[in-house]
C-alpha cells in the first residue's frame, strides 16, 4: 500500500521541506484523476499538522517559568542552564540513534559547553541556587 510509504517517509521530513514535496507530487500526478490528486494532498496536509518540534513555544515558556521564575524572564542563568539541560537530552537522544551524525556531535559538544560555563557562573555567584538547580535537573556535578 503507498499511502503507508508515504506516510513513513513524511514522518522523517521537516515540516518546510513537505511543502516542496506537495509541489512535487503535484507534477507527478497531474495526470491522474482529480480525487486520487486530492486524496494525496489531504493525506500530506494531514501528517504535516501532526509534526510538531521537540522546542515549541510552550516547552521553553513551561521551562522558563519553572526555572527562570517567569516565562518572560528568558535571560535567567538558571533558565538558560534548564533549557540547555532540555536540549542537550534530546541531541543525545537523537546521536544514541544516528551515531554518525557529526554535526549534531559539534553542537551537543558546544552546548554542554555553554551549560558548563553557566554553570561555573553560577557556582561563584550563588551556591545555594546551584545546589539547588543540579539536584533538580539530575545532573551528575
Amino acid at each position: 500500500m503507498p499511502s503507508f510509504f508515504v506516510s513513513i517517509f513524511l514522518k522523517k521530513l521537516h515540516k518546510i521541506a513537505i511543502c516542496s514535496l506537495i509541489r512535487v507530487i503535484m507534477l507527478f500526478i497531474k495526470k491522474q484523476s482529480l480525487n486520487l490528486r486530492s486524496f494525496i494532498v489531504n493525506y500530506i496536509i494531514i501528517i504535516y499538522n501532526n509534526i510538531s518540534m521537540y522546542l515549541d513555544k510552550k516547552v521553553k515558556t513551561d521551562i522558563f517559568k519553572k526555572h527562570g521564575g517567569s516565562e518572560k524572564n528568558t535571560g535567567s542563568t538558571e533558565g538558560q542552564i534548564a533549557l540547555f539541560t532540555f536540549r542537550i537530552s534530546h541531541l543525545t537522544e537523537h546521536l544514541k540513534k544516528n551515531r554518525k551524525d557529526y554535526g549534531t556531535q559539534r553542537a551537543l559538544q558546544l552546548l554542554v559547553g555553554k551549560r558548563r560555563s553557566l554553570l561555573d557562573y553560577l557556582k561563584n555567584k550563588d551556591i545555594e541556587k546551584y545546589r539547588e538547580l543540579v539536584k533538580e535537573l539530575g545532573l551528575r556535578r
